[in-house]
């Protein structure tokens, strides 16, 4: 008999609460087959188990239900989403044109679902054969324990960039990805890395060396920290062990981790290099070869390291990640494999803020940079901790965490390049269970960083480039959830002006009148000496 449910998504604390034998299911592959008689689900035709609670409609999981509604709300849609793996064939697009008429009917209706989501989620694909995006993780063909951790992990339903990068990679295409910060980039690469070496162990023959099949690059070393986290988190009960190679931690530790047989390798290229140039560590058996942050990486005394990283290694398959990336890194990303797909959720190649962080852009003296900051941290109305504070030098961080502490009686810590691998351990730790409201910071951590509660940036000095400037407001939001930042500029950032008008035009953000002086827009005359 139909247990007379109705569906509605369980929060995570009432996931965990609810007994083994009570769980709604999550997804339809958890569902049985429907037995005679009795109701089928809307969306798969397994057991109807539940009604969804804003249509009525016979369902089977939590999954079905998030389809249900994203089709019902997507008029231009197609009335049937054939996206679970049984229903659609296991081929590229392109294969369907060749058959006969049927299947150029299903490869047209395809196609059009396919952009109809693409656009619906602002995904544009450059490349041949790039599967479909998904609308679950349950239609990737993931192993079920992967599934799992996913869920465990917070996840309920693909971001945009998820949909189209987890199915692309996991077909084996090199990918260059664009997509805003805080949009679950990181997932995107990891999701099909740890299925790929959990499938890989599994049909390998036994043997006693595990050689690693993954490496992943990223700027910092606080990066590499939090990938190697994340990581962990979803590989947890599989075939899944990894191998952290930053400097400032001993490297006959990080050698011996690798030797005892590890899946990925996640470090900074300075490190990476040592460990071939001093050591003898085969690389041959790499299969895949992430960057991440990708524009840095490639752009700024990196790209030789990169490169000589790349020669080492056997023909891998190429994911490049970043928040932004440049045309000439484009042609660069093309030159390291053969057939590169390019995914860009957003504008492409147009240098975009996240969304989901409000900008507040203030004109103030370098004399008074200081005091405005100290009458904000002091504001019950703008002050949000915790808060990250960015700022252009070591020493300046340094000083200026002293001060805050001084004249607020806040707790505040600097963190930066010049300290050793276990006080940013200990200083981050402390930042991110609360114990430290303010964290004053260089550019360590602007790229790419997961810091889930913050909501507030205050950049003190702006950075070089408008790129960082994009990257370090994006740690005021993760995964869509409202923050803000605040910038201070005056007459020496000039320079900078028209791209930030730009940035600040496209978020409907306020533009101070003094950036806007034409004076600032005009070029800069140079004294010519007679």
């Amino acid at each position: 008999m139909k247990n007379e449910r109705m569906l509605t998504a369980p929060t995570s604390a009432e996931t965990s609460a609810s007994s083994a034998s009570d769980d709604v299911k999550n997804y339809c592959v958890q569902q049985r087959e429907a037995l005679p008689g009795e109701p089928t689900c809307i969306e798969c035709g397994r057991y109807g188990e539940y009604i969804c609670d804003e249509t009525d409609d016979d369902i089977c999981s939590l999954e079905c239900k998030h389809k249900l509604l994203l089709r019902i709300n997507q008029p231009k849609l197609p009335t049937k989403l054939p996206l679970h793996p049984i229903r659609l064939p296991a081929t590229d697009e392109c294969i369907y044109v060749q058959d006969g008429n049927a299947k150029s009917e299903s490869h047209t209706l395809i196609t059009n679902q396919t952009e109809s989501i693409r656009v619906k989620f602002d995904i544009v694909v450059k490349g041949n054969c790039v599967p479909p995006p998904v609308l679950s993780f349950a239609h990737c063909n993931l192993p079920y324990k992967l599934l799992q951790n996913i869920e465990s992990a917070g996840y309920e339903i693909p971001t945009p960039v998820q949909m189209q990068a987890i199915p692309a990679a996991m077909k084996g295409h090199s990918l260059l990805v664009s997509a805003e910060t805080g949009s679950g980039k990181t997932a995107s690469y990891l999701v099909p890395i740890v299925s790929y070496c959990a499938d890989f162990r599994k049909k390998q023959v036994v043997t006693n060396q595990k050689k690693p099949l993954v490496m992943v690059l990223t700027p910092t070393r606080e990066l590499c920290i939090q990938v190697e986290e994340q990581a962990k988190v979803l590989g947890k009960g599989l075939p899944f062990k990894t191998a952290l190679v930053v400097g400032g931690d001993a490297m006959p530790k990080q050698i011996h981790r690798i030797q005892t047989g590890i899946e990925m390798i996640v470090g900074t290229p300075g490190r990476l290099i040592d460990l071939l140039t001093k050591y003898d560590i085969e690389l041959d058996s790499i299969s895949v070869l992430v960057i991440d942050e990708v524009d840095c990486m490639l752009q700024k005394g990196f790209r030789e390291q990169v490169l000589q990283i790349y020669r080492a290694l056997s023909q891998p398959q190429i994911l490049l990640y970043s928040a932004t990336v440049p045309v000439e890194v484009e042609k660069m990303a093309s030159s390291l494999a053969k057939e590169m797909s390019i995914i860009s959720v957003g504008k492409i190649n147009e240098l975009k803020a996240n969304q989901a962080v409000k900008q507040v852009v203030i004109w103030v003296e370098s004399t008074r940079k200081k005091q405005k900051l100290f009458d904000i941290l002091s504001s019950t109305q703008h002050f949000k901790p915790p808060v990250i504070v960015f700022v252009g030098s070591k020493l300046g961080a340094d000083l200026l965490s002293e001060a805050i502490t001084v004249t607020t009686r806040l707790k505040s810590l600097a963190i930066h390049g010049e300290k050793s691998m276990k006080e940013r351990r200990e200083i981050l730790s402390m930042f991110l269970l609360g114990e430290i409201p303010v964290l004053v910071a260089t550019g360590i951590l602007g790229r790419g960083m997961d810091l889930l509660l913050v909501r507030q940036v205050i950049v003190f000095d702006m950075p070089n480039s408008i790129n960082e400037y994009v990257h370090q407001i994006g740690r005021a939001s993760r995964m869509g959830v409202v923050g803000t930042s605040i910038l201070f500029v005056n007459e020496e950032n000039r320079n900078l002006f028209p791209e930030l008008i730009g940035i600040l035009k496209s978020s409907g953000a306020a533009i101070p009148r003094e950036i806007m002086n034409p004076r600032y827009s005009a070029p800069r005359k140079r004294k010519v000496n007679y």
